[in-house]
């Protein structure tokens, strides 16, 4: 049997001892979503674009629209600014978590 290893953690007031498994070990770290780049949420085809490299936009500015499961979903500008870059084309197919648009 191998050595496991264990480490206390502190919640709430009290510690405790837990093994380290090898899943926890290899985990992707958190990242918190920056809100100027949009991913796409569900996999789907970028239907169109109504946006362009260096235009502004504002709050809720319909960016482009993605077709996924014979739905159009409009893709809107989650705050105001400039669109710094456009990661698709029209008609590409895209996954879920793919960058589409960022902007600055």
């Amino acid at each position: 049997m191998s050595e496991q290893q264990f480490c206390e953690i502190a919640l709430e007031g009290g510690t405790y001892e837990t093994r380290l498994t090898k899943k926890f070990t290899q985990r992707k770290p958190y990242e918190k979503d920056d809100p100027r780049v949009i991913k796409a949420l569900i996999p789907g085809v970028i239907a169109e674009i109504d946006t362009q490299v260096g235009k502004a936009v504002k709050k809720g500015d319909t960016l482009m629209i993605l077709e996924a499961m014979k739905m159009l979903n409009r893709i809107k500008a989650p705050q105001d600014g400039t669109v710094k870059a456009i990661g698709v084309a029209g008609g590409d197919k895209v996954t879920k978590g793919q960058v589409l648009i960022e902007i600055e």
